[in-house]
């Protein structure tokens, strides 16, 4: 069973960073696509950046591109990511979600739908 924590949450003014970490157990998967979705209040979740724990492209929604960066520490099975320049629409709560089944496009936005591991969340608050 796949079990996923997500931290790094918080609260920053507008331009600052913060990086969230979602620890992976109970992985025994060679190649796993793994992403970070959002979801604000009244809005639906959304793929912020995807990728598969083998390597290959990444996804980033064109809200975040430049912004956000997704990376991972396969030594510690943890995802990383990276947020700089944060924006008051940035506020969600961020969600680490994993399965090995979902096709990991760079081009299209992974669906909330397809992933069968979630982590609990982390909010981020980005002030003006």
């Amino acid at each position: 069973q796949v079990q996923l924590v997500e931290s790094g949450g918080g609260s920053v003014q507008a331009g600052g960073s913060l990086r969230l970490s979602c620890a992976a157990s109970g992985y025994t998967y060679s190649s796993c696509c793994m992403a970070w979705f959002r979801q604000a209040p009244g809005k639906e979740r959304e793929g912020v950046a995807a990728k598969y724990t083998s390597g290959g492209s990444t996804y980033y929604a064109d809200s975040v591109k430049g912004r956000f960066t997704i990376s991972q520490d396969n030594a510690k099975n943890t995802l990383y990511l990276q947020m700089n320049s944060l924006k008051p629409e940035d506020t969600a709560m961020y969600y680490c979600a994993a399965d090995p089944l979902v096709y990991c496009s760079a081009a299209y936005a992974p669906s909330p739908r397809s992933f069968g591991y979630w982590g609990q969340g982390t909010q981020v608050t980005v002030s003006s």
